[in-house]
């Protein structure tokens, strides 16, 4: 049975993680969830992508650990870090070869090609020029914290559920990008010592140290992850996708690298038809009324009936 459902409204794509009783994270989902990103990529219809788990209670409980146990058999005895790094990298030009990925996935090599589809499929989402939103409706530990994290904004419910990486409690660190973008949130000392607890937190907690960008009551969740991403699906494909390289990529470089980043993306996205038409109806509409609209709540009617600019076609 496939593990997401879809439903589309407008420019909102909402995606629906399913796969009872527990709703754990599997390769299967994965597979699904990667297939559907990738066709995803070029869409100029869709802006935003909502991720929402089916239980009223769990968004994902986290990667099935048999799936993971079933893995870690298959590579035979114990490694070492250094001998498991060049594996990595052997498989990793292998799997770039035309025509390759297909063959590894079938072989010994499959465990290490699915976490690399596992990664890629994150680092796809951060590079895209659609704002995904994870609309955090219970339980998400693991896999499923990874999943949020690797999301552009995150609501969570309130409620008594759980988000973090308890991994070590297992015997391993987090290997679905928890050890980086929960560094990147908390900063390496709070990561850390998080990650070498186990530490699982609230909805208020995770709100208060950043994890989630804000908790609502459950039966807002949706709603509220609906109205936002319809609202910032209506920002220029170009410019989102510039700001998130900006955001995620030059965020962890120099200073002066990341500036480089942030001009290059500026004039570029300066540089498109539709960005040029809303810079003139802003320019007319001061020169016409006087004043500058400097947020939603101050636009005027004459700016939202028709100064306003379509940002999603040039």
């Amino acid at each position: 049975m496939p593990q997401i459902r879809t439903e589309r409204d407008g420019r909102v794509l909402t995606v629906t993680l399913d796969n009872p009783p527990r709703n754990f994270m599997t390769g299967a989902m994965v597979a699904e969830l990667d297939n559907l990103i990738t066709s995803l990529e070029g869409d100029r219809q869709i802006g935003a992508v909502i991720l929402t788990g089916a239980p009223e209670d769990i968004f994902i409980t986290h990667y099935d650990v048999s799936e993971i146990l079933a893995g870690t058999e298959g590579m035979g005895g114990t490694m070492s870090q250094t001998v498991v790094g060049g594996g990595l990298r052997a498989v990793g030009a292998l799997a770039r070869v035309p025509g390759m990925s297909g063959s590894l996935e079938r072989t010994p090599a499959a465990g290490v090609m699915a976490l690399r589809r596992f990664h890629e499929m994150f680092l796809t989402m951060n590079r895209m020029d659609k704002v995904f939103i994870a609309a955090i409706n219970g339980h998400a530990l693991g896999g499923g914290c990874e999943l949020s994290l690797a999301c552009d904004i995150r609501l969570m419910a309130r409620g008594d559920f759980r988000i973090g990486q308890p991994e070590m409690l297992l015997g391993f660190p987090p290997g679905g990008g928890g050890t980086q973008r929960l560094t990147r949130i908390l900063g390496p000392g709070a990561a850390l010592e998080s990650m070498l607890e186990g530490t699982v937190y609230s909805p208020e907690e995770a709100e208060a140290y950043g994890i989630v960008n804000r908790t609502l009551p459950r039966e807002q969740l949706l709603d509220e992850a609906r109205a936002l991403a319809a609202r910032l699906s209506r920002r220029a494909p170009a410019s989102v996708a510039a700001l998130k390289r900006a955001v995620y990529e030059g965020g962890s470089r120099s200073l002066a690298e990341g500036l480089h980043l942030e001009r290059a993306g500026f004039l570029a996205s300066a540089s498109h038809p539709a960005a040029r038409r809303a810079m003139k109806a802003y320019v007319d509409y001061i020169d016409e009324y006087g004043d500058a609209p400097l947020a939603d709540e101050d636009l005027t009617e004459p700016w939202r009936q028709g100064i306003a600019v379509d940002l999603t076609k040039d």
